[in-house]
């Protein structure tokens, strides 16, 4: 079965009839009622009995929203989907719902929200659908604006279906970017049916209280990142920070040839100092002899200014003659 995402654009490929269709299955009612349920478990936020203020970011028909409020939290709901959000409003759900284009930022006030979650929706801003569509400036848009946001300390949890490694790493790569600490948590690991991912993110630098939590495994067990790698390499990324390793300085490993000594010749006629002629033997001489062209500024204090000027031109002309 073909992946939606390649079959055409999100608010395309989710008309009237695919939403309805959609919403209806109780299949797919059951899995997003689980991958939510999962979503707020990982989310961890405290049993105080305080309702917090949730982003389901991709709510499409408002289903995942529906485990939110049946913990008895408030949410917002962002969809790209008009058929999806009108079947929303049909079912009348709790959430408060909004048409927009994730990948083109949220437009919400920073701080304001208590956590995130998203079901099988950030996987669609690897792909260009558009010509005006660059993935890596869209996860950018994306990210930095779920950052702002979140309150600090809040926790984000994006169940993501990617394409291959290199795709989840692009979406990892850019939620670091952003700020975000935090990493993949795979459930099932072993499982090709039953496998799902989560990137878990805390906004905020990397502490003891934001390690990334465990995947379940076949028995129901936390399953730990060395049982979740087996099958793949660097599936599960435990902590990273925003910090980047500074880029290196570019080193020429190339001597100081001709055109360096032609350079310093010009230097040296443009502060009038009487400077041989270039000829097809420049640049000829050993490097150690070359620097002597070239006194150094605590030799040059010990001589006077004419007596300086004098010294140079002799070296100059000891080795033109040689």
């Amino acid at each position: 079965m073909s992946r939606p995402e390649l079959l055409a654009p999100p608010e395309i490929f989710y008309n009237d009839d695919e939403a309805r269709k959609y919403t209806s299955s109780s299949r797919i009612i059951d899995i997003q009622t689980q991958l939510s349920e999962r979503a707020l478990e990982l989310l961890a936020l405290p049993d105080d009995g305080v309702p917090r203020l949730l982003l389901d970011i991709g709510c499409g028909s408002g289903l995942s929203g529906e485990t939110l409020t049946e913990h008895g939290h408030q949410w917002l709901g962002l969809d790209i989907s008009e058929s999806m959000l009108d079947i929303a409003l049909e079912r009348e759900v709790e959430g408060d719902l909004m048409l927009g284009d994730m990948g083109q930022g949220l437009g919400l006030r920073s701080g304001i929200l208590d956590g995130a979650i998203s079901i099988s929706a950030v996987q669609w801003l690897c792909n260009a659908d558009k010509s005006c569509h660059e993935p890596r400036i869209r996860l950018k848009a994306f990210f930095s604006s779920l950052y702002r946001c979140l309150g600090r300390g809040a926790r984000a949890v994006l169940q993501i279906y990617p394409e291959n490694l290199a795709q989840r790493e692009l979406i990892l790569g850019f939620a670091m970017r952003a700020g975000f600490s935090g990493g993949i948590v795979v459930d099932y690991p072993h499982s090709s049916k039953r496998r799902k991912e989560y990137l878990v993110l805390t906004c905020g630098p990397p502490s003891l209280s934001t390690t990334t939590p465990d995947g379940k495994g076949e028995d129901g067990e936390s399953c730990s990142d060395e049982d979740s790698s087996e099958d793949e390499e660097n599936q599960t990324v435990c902590i990273s920070d925003r910090r980047r390793p500074r880029k290196r300085q570019k080193v020429n490993k190339k001597g100081k040839g001709r055109d360096w000594v032609l350079r310093k010749k010009e230097q040296m006629r443009k502060k009038g100092n009487a400077v041989p002629a270039d000829s097809k033997y420049t640049a000829q001489l050993q490097h150690k002899e070359l620097k002597l062209l070239l006194i150094d500024r605590s030799e040059k204090q010990k001589y006077s200014d004419k007596r300086r000027s004098s010294d140079c031109l002799k070296i100059l002309a000891q080795f033109c003659e040689t």
